[in-house]
């Protein structure tokens, strides 16, 4: 798991950003905090820390300050800011000193979620270790820049898209429509309805099965995958 350190001077945002955490699989809430007092002393007294969501205005410090000091102190904690700060210079502080992400305030679950789910694809292609060639740097880079949840089309629920995504996240391997049906209780047209939609916004990876006779079976696995 990915341990999360939440910091906002808002005890309601903090709550909501923690439990948006809590629902993408891999991430745990660590703790909360509220202050950068606070958020210093969570880093200082935590068994474990592996990523901090950041407010940048809050009552004692700012951001930017509990990173530096952080910095200053040994830690090297990531960052992924959560603000409603958008200022360029901000903005441009927070990448100088190391942040991961910037993600402004308001968004949806799918925005954050987004944002956290290409930071644990950058700590898989970073666990492999060794040396590695420019082709190897690019995905590591770019896998900072997983797009955003896109838009759902007319015609296509958010809970069932929602269902299906989390049934292809959990799975072992690649699995069918009828499996994804099968599994969600939806009909074997809406899976494979959603799992096309899946599979066009690159957030699922389609693989055929050949038997011995007959069409190839179309299966499909989260393309984030490991």
């Amino acid at each position: 798991m990915i341990e999360v350190l939440v910091v906002d001077d808002d005890t309601r945002v903090a709550r909501v950003n923690a439990a948006y955490v809590e629902k993408v699989p891999g991430f745990h809430v660590a703790g909360e905090a509220h202050s950068a007092l606070e958020a210093l002393r969570s880093v200082e007294e935590l068994p474990r820390l592996d990523l901090i969501l950041l407010d940048h205005y809050l009552p004692d410090r700012t951001g930017l300050e509990v990173v530096q000091e952080m910095r200053r102190r040994g830690h090297q904690t990531d960052v992924i800011m959560v603000t409603a700060a958008r200022d360029v210079s901000t903005v441009q502080a927070a990448m100088r000193q190391g942040a991961l992400q910037y993600l402004v305030k308001p968004f949806a679950f799918a925005g954050l979620r987004a944002k956290l789910e290409a930071y644990a694809e950058l700590r898989r292609t970073l666990d492999g270790g060794g040396e590695a060639e420019q082709a190897e740097v690019d995905r590591i880079f770019g896998a900072l820049s997983a797009p955003s949840e896109p838009g759902l089309p007319k015609g296509h629920s958010p809970t069932t898209a929602e269902l299906v995504r989390q049934c292809l996240m959990k799975a072992d391997g690649p699995l069918s429509a009828q499996e994804i049906a099968e599994r969600t209780g939806v009909s074997r047209q809406t899976a494979q309805r959603y799992l096309k939609l899946l599979e066009r916004t690159g957030r699922a990876r389609l693989t055929l099965k050949y038997g011995d006779a007959g069409r190839p079976e179309h299966r499909y696995e989260w393309a984030t995958r490991a």
